[in-house]
């Protein structure tokens, strides 16, 4: 390889350096770096190790940055990362990246196509991206090697996805509630479209009519207005025995309803919800959460996304994570807890 012979104190790197030092074409750089034509494992790799060694990569020295995001609410604002699912699964594709010698960058929520569009980054893992999701038109249209948390409705070359099994998780969920004597179950789910509620939403659907249960869907208040809704379910003609809730504020805001309405939980009212929150370990009573495997799903993208950027003809296979379900009092019932 010849000696790197880029000047001191000359900051941008082009295409035509990284040929000259890696001592091949400029054509090649671009396939060893879009993943594109036929190079050699030795160029691709040398080529590789200049371009990084130079700081020159995709969207304008990109090279050795992933990009994290989430749009499930599209260009609507909100702290996701003050969610424990969200602020678990960012710790856990950081230390990941990290460990490949990546930096990762969690971008906000809201309008930001402007970023999007000059986000200096080698790929970019997409959390709960819904369907006709704009960012990821914009970062196909750059050609980035993309990784979905969450299943996606389609998947191109150099795509894939990393979820855990929701129908499977909602199904636990149903028949444990029936074991313990739940007959009229709801959900709290949507409004939004990613494929966790959807795939949710679907699967209870079917265990309602395959049990004869009949269904109760209800939305989630993201505007925190959920009081009325709930108290109104609560002690309206056929009111549930068991509430599931797909997201982790769902647990407490049943639990304020039951109060508001004189029931007991979980002798008049049953309650599991969606939750990565230690904290529901010690609420009165302790609530059932079941754990969408954050830490695995984050780890499991970055390595799968760093796979695409790193071995462009490879695609890895989409992995499916199991979740798990944490039994606590408000969903045991005391005739039931012994036998």
């Amino acid at each position: 390889m010849a000696r790197e012979r880029i000047l001191p104190g000359v900051s941008k790197v082009t295409i035509a350096d990284v040929a000259r030092a890696a001592e091949v074409s400029t054509a090649t750089v671009s396939n060893v770096l879009n993943g594109t034509g036929r190079v050699s494992e030795p160029t691709r790799a040398r080529v590789k190790a200049v371009a990084g060694a130079l700081g020159y990569g995709p969207a304008g020295g990109g090279a050795r940055t992933l990009g994290l995001a989430v749009t499930a609410h599209g260009e609507s604002a909100w702290d996701f990362a003050s969610v424990p699912y969200f602020a678990q699964a960012i710790s856990a594709a950081t230390i990941a990246a990290h460990r490949r010698g990546y930096a990762l960058m969690a971008m906000p929520s809201g309008p930001a196509e402007h970023m999007w569009r000059t986000l200096p980054a080698a790929g970019v893992v997409l959390v709960d991206s819904p369907p006709s999701d704009p960012v990821v038109r914009l970062l196909r249209a750059r050609g980035l090697p993309l990784v979905f948390d969450g299943r996606p409705g389609e998947l191109r070359a150099r795509e894939t996805w990393v979820d855990t099994d929701h129908e499977a998780m909602t199904r636990r969920v149903l028949e444990h509630l029936a074991g313990q004597g739940a007959e009229r179950i709801a959900l709290i789910a949507g409004p939004t479209q990613e494929y966790y509620t959807r795939a949710s939403v679907t699967a209870y659907r079917r265990w309602c009519s395959s049990t004869g249960v009949r269904p109760c869907v209800v939305p989630f208040a993201e505007d925190g207005s959920e009081g009325p809704r709930l108290d109104a379910l609560l002690t309206g003609d056929g009111r549930p025995d068991a509430v599931f809730g797909l997201y982790d504020p769902c647990g407490r805001q049943v639990l304020e309803a039951a109060a508001r309405c004189g029931l007991s939980v979980p002798d008049d009212l049953m309650v599991v919800c969606s939750s990565e929150d230690p904290a529901y370990g010690y609420t009165t009573p302790p609530v059932s959460t079941v754990s969408l495997a954050p830490e695995q799903a984050g780890a499991a993208a970055v390595d799968a996304l760093v796979s695409l950027v790193e071995n462009p003809p490879h695609t890895p296979s989409p992995v499916v994570i199991e979740t798990r379900l944490e039994v606590r009092t408000s969903s045991t019932r005391r005739s039931r807890r012994h036998t």
